[in-house]
C-alpha cells in the first residue's frame, strides 16, 4: 500500500514507482526526508466532467490534474483518456514526469492527467464535448507558466486542438503555448507526431554503437502500435536495424528477414489491429495470435512500447533480447528487472528513453511563447542532439558507479531537483 495525500492506494504501477525513488536515494546519499518530499504530489486535483451522450442521457466522467513538483519550472506532462487509469497510476506518471524532465534538463516539474474512459466508445462529438469540458475544469489550474499539458495514452493532437481552443476561449485570446503537441495548423510542430517514438530509436541507435559497435543490421522486436511503438519501429528501421516482430494486443506479425516498415507511413491512420493485419497481408509477415510471444522473439533489442508492468519477474525468463529499450513508462518490474540484469541484459529506463515526447513539447513550447517556428528537419536535429546527450550523461554515470542504468539515471534526476528546492529553501 502506497499512502499518498492521506489516502492508502493500492497500486503495483506507484509502489514500483516509489521504490526506484526510495532506491535512487540511498544510492545517492541524499537525506532520507528528501523521499518523504518527493514521493508526495503539490496537488491533486479531482473533476468530474458530465457529457450529454448521442443516447440523449447524461454521463459524468470522472478525471484527474496531478501536479507533482515545479521546482525545476512549470508543471508538464500529458492527459491519459483510458478506461482502467486510477488516481494512484497518474501519481506515479506524474513523478516519473518530474524525473523525466530533470534528466532531460527542461525547466519543467512534473504532472500528468487522466479521464477514465475509453474514447473508443464516444462518438466524435462526445469525444469533443468531453475534451472541452476537461479542458474548462483544470483551466484555473493551468497556464503556458504553470502547467502546461500535453496527450497521453488514448488522447492525440486532434483533442489538443479541441482543448486549446476551449482554453483560449477562456482567456480571451489565443493561448498555443498553454497545450503541446497540437496540429501543425494550430502552432504545432510536425515532428511532434513521432517524436517519443524517434527518440526511443536514437536512445537504442546510441547504446547499441556501445554494446556493439552500431546498430546497423542489428534486430529488433517492438511491443505496441500505438504511437510510441510504431513510430520507434519505422525509425529504427530507417536508422539500419532490422525490425522483424511487432505486436498489438491481438497477437504478433514476424518477418525473418525484416517488416517493411514504409508501411507505418503509408498508413497512418490505421489502429494497432489494422496495421498488424496490413503486415501480414501486405509484407507476407507470419501472423502468431498469441501477444505474449514478441517477449520470446530472439533478437538484439526489445522495445517495450505498450502499457506497465508488461516484463514481470514471472515471465523475465522469456526475453531472449541483450537490450530492453523503454518505449513505455514503467514497463519493466523491478523484480523483473533484477532478473535481466543477472542475465546481462541492459535495460534503458523509461525517464531516458521515451523523453523525446516531452522534449518535443518544450521545442513547440518554446516555439509558441516565441511566436516563431523551426521547420521539421531543423526540429529533428535539435530533438536528437538532446536525446543523445542524454545517453552519454547517464552512461557515463551508469559505467562509473556500475548500477543498473535506471539507478544512474534516477539519481542523475534527484539530484538536480535536491538542489533546485535546497537553492529555493524548500528543503
Amino acid at each position: 500500500m502506497a499512502h499518498i495525500s492521506g489516502v492508502y492506494i493500492n497500486s503495483a504501477f506507484l509502489e514500483n514507482t516509489l521504490y526506484t525513488i526510495k532506491r535512487g536515494i540511498e544510492l545517492s546519499g541524499l537525506p532520507v526526508e528528501f523521499y518523504e518530499i518527493i514521493t508526495k504530489p503539490k496537488r491533486i486535483h479531482i473533476v468530474y466532467i458530465p457529457v450529454k451522450m448521442d443516447s440523449g442521457r447524461i454521463e459524468v466522467f470522472e478525471g484527474y490534474r496531478v501536479q507533482h513538483n515545479d521546482a525545476l519550472g512549470p508543471f508538464k506532462g500529458g492527459i491519459r483518456f483510458h478506461p482502467e487509469v486510477t488516481l494512484a497510476d497518474d501519481v506515479a506518471l506524474a513523478i516519473l514526469m518530474t524525473l523525466k524532465n530533470s534528466l532531460a534538463g527542461l525547466p519543467y516539474g512534473g504532472a500528468k492527467g487522466a479521464v477514465r474512459v475509453d474514447p473508443k466508445r464516444l462518438s466524435q462529438r462526445e469525444l469533443e464535448e468531453l475534451s472541452r469540458g476537461y479542458a474548462r475544469a483544470i483551466a484555473p489550474l493551468i497556464g503556458d507558466l504553470v502547467d502546461i499539458p500535453a496527450p497521453d495514452v488514448g488522447t492525440n493532437s486532434q483533442i489538443m486542438a479541441w482543448m486549446v481552443d476551449e482554453y483560449s476561449k477562456i482567456a480571451g485570446r489565443n493561448a498555443p503555448a498553454v497545450f503541446t503537441s497540437k496540429p501543425p495548423e494550430l502552432w504545432g510542430n510536425p515532428v511532434r507526431e513521432y517524436a517519443t517514438g524517434f527518440g526511443v530509436a536514437v536512445v537504442a541507435r546510441e547504446m547499441a554503437k556501445r554494446l556493439w559497435d552500431g546498430i546497423e543490421g542489428k534486430t529488433v522486436a517492438v511491443q505496441g502500435l500505438g504511437n510510441v511503438g510504431r513510430w520507434t519501429a519505422y525509425w529504427l528501421a530507417k536508422l539500419g536495424a532490422k525490425v522483424v516482430a511487432v505486436s498489438d494486443i491481438n497477437g504478433v506479425a514476424y518477418k525473418k528477414e525484416g517488416l517493411n516498415v514504409d508501411i507505418i507511413a503509408n498508413n497512418r491512420g490505421l489502429g494497432g489491429p489494422a496495421l498488424l493485419e496490413a503486415f501480414v497481408s501486405k509484407d507476407g509477415a507470419q501472423y502468431v495470435k498469441d501477444p505474449d510471444a514478441i517477449l520470446a522473439v530472439d533478437v538484439d533489442i526489445f522495445i517495450p512500447a505498450a502499457i506497465e508492468n508488461v516484463i514481470r519477474s514471472d515471465n523475465a525468463g522469456r526475453v531472449k533480447a541483450r537490450l530492453v529499450v523503454e518505449g513505455a513508462n514503467g514497463p519493466t518490474t523491478p523484480e523483473a528487472e533484477r532478473v535481466l540484469y543477472q542475465r546481462g541484459v541492459v535495460v534503458v529506463p523509461d525517464i531516458l528513453a521515451n523523453a523525446g515526447g516531452v522534449i518535443m513539447s518544450y521545442l513547440e513550447w518554446v516555439e509558441n511563447l516565441q511566436w516563431l517556428s523551426w521547420d521539421e528537419e531543423e526540429t529533428r536535429k535539435r530533438l536528437e542532439a538532446i536525446m543523445v546527450n542524454n545517453v552519454a550523461r547517464v552512461y557515463q554515470r551508469w559505467q562509473k558507479e556500475k548500477w543498473t542504468m535506471r539507478d544512474a539515471a534516477i539519481v542523475t534526476a534527484l539530484e538536480r531537483i535536491y538542489k533546485a528546492m535546497k537553492l529555493r529553501g524548500w528543503i
